[in-house]
């Protein structure tokens, strides 16, 4: 199937910062085209809990973006697709998108009937598998295009060989025939808007992840404290789901370090911080420790660092992480620490555990058959790219949200330019 519609933009991911390049561009005139592999918009930020700088939901703002989308025609969306090729140069790409099958059409209006009698489980994957869902599933409460998918892949589901789903849609919503299709489109552009996966917290054997009950990522910390997540907003541990009363965040989990992340992560200490008060939140006689190596909170972000250090039921020890062993009668972690101040070790033993693991650029493990450049971090080199391919977001480096928002409006800025020279 090819695109007849014109040359566009063609903005590879959807979320936050694709989001804003795509429709920027598109307010400003300029047809965009966002291609997401997930089956829902809204990336790594729809997953947050509060994001800075107003430390509000996430949700507030993804709404008002999607109703952007839904308002103008010029913005094309597919979800559940990936790249196998881009080839051309500035003005004349051709972009060619397989976009997977979800086996839900656009008859759905996420009723929830097939869920009742859908008899498989998997992991819930935008929970970080804290929790599960049911081989058809809507992605989240507020996904975009609100409309279930069917979870294919291999031991899941089983396709016609059960059809329970099928049989109590009402609307005709559910085809288990649907099958893969090709779009190419004719680009002036391409920005890559690619963004981040959490560094597989597996890898560092000395931390205990997959191993000790108790310890955590931070991104399974957001959803833990986000009202829509797997405990509804209360911050229990994964043992026995009891209310944690002392939580240990360990900063630079991966980053900073030849062996897993050469760089740093850059919003992994202010992450550390803002969780450190849903701990706060929660209960008044909750206590916090955070272990780091340095404390990175720039410009006006020092601000919310010196209110989090006058709280006396956060203690800020620095030293690096040597190891976290679990006790085995209440499997508690215990955290064997270098106090550098002190100059001496310590051993913590907390409730749980929350591993600040860095950001890994997504692009550095895709299989993706661009011609796109990437610096020896796996981030896009933006200075290295050929006219008309561009990058934004954490797909370049690093960056908190509303550096990337900032970013990403730059991004729509050289698209546009690059249509207008074409």
């Amino acid at each position: 199937m090819s695109d007849e519609k014109g040359s566009a933009i063609v903005v590879i991911g959807g979320g936050i910062s694709g989001l804003t390049t795509a429709i920027e561009a598109a307010e400003a005139g300029q047809r965009s085209v966002i291609v997401e592999r997930n089956p829902y918009l809204g990336g790594r930020v729809a997953q947050l809990n509060r994001y800075f700088p107003k430390l509000c939901p996430p949700y507030c703002g993804l709404e008002v973006n999607f109703k952007r989308i839904k308002q103008n025609p010029k913005i094309s969306v597919y979800t559940s697709a990936e790249i196998e090729s881009v080839q051309g140069s500035e003005g004349n790409f051709k972009v060619k998108i397989k976009i997977n099958p979800r086996y839900v059409n656009t008859k759905c209006t996420a009723c929830g009937d097939c869920v009742k009698v859908c008899p498989i489980e998997r992991s819930n994957s935008f929970n970080f598998g804290i929790d599960k869902t049911k081989a058809i599933y809507l992605p989240h409460e507020l996904s975009y295009p609100m409309r279930f998918v069917i979870d294919a892949s291999p031991g899941v589901c089983p396709g016609k060989s059960c059809s329970k789903c099928v049989s109590v849609c009402k609307y005709n919503a559910i085809d288990l025939d649907m099958k893969a299709e090709t779009v190419e489109i004719n680009a002036s552009s391409v920005v890559y808007a690619t963004g981040w996966s959490p560094y597989d917290a597996a890898k560092m054997d000395n931390l205990g992840f997959g191993k000790v009950k108790n310890v955590v990522t931070n991104m399974m910390m957001e959803r833990m404290a986000a009202p829509n997540g797997p405990t509804k907003g209360k911050i229990l541990r994964p043992s026995d789901n009891k209310q944690v009363k002392t939580v240990a965040f360990v900063q630079c989990a991966g980053s900073r370090d030849e062996n897993h992340l050469a760089h740093c992560s850059s919003v992994c200490c202010m992450a550390s911080l803002k969780q450190a008060t849903y701990v706060r939140e929660s209960d008044p006689d909750t206590k916090a420790f955070i272990y780091y190596i340095d404390l990175r909170a720039p410009g006006r972000y020092e601000d919310f660092l010196k209110k989090i250090q006058a709280d006396a039921s956060v203690v800020m020890i620095k030293g690096k992480v040597a190891k976290i062993e679990e006790d085995a009668e209440t499997l508690d972690p215990i955290v064997t620490v270098e106090d550098i101040a002190g100059g001496k070790k310590i051993t913590q033993k907390v409730d749980m555990v929350v591993l600040a693991t860095g950001m890994e650029p997504s692009l550095k493990t895709a299989n993706v058959s661009t011609n796109v450049k990437l610096d020896e971090n796996g981030f896009v080199d933006a200075d290295a790219q050929a006219a008309g391919i561009y990058a934004s977001g954490v797909a370049k480096r690093p960056n908190d949200v509303t550096t990337s928002l900032q970013d990403a409006t730059s991004a729509a800025l050289k698209g546009i330019q690059s249509a207008v020279r074409r």
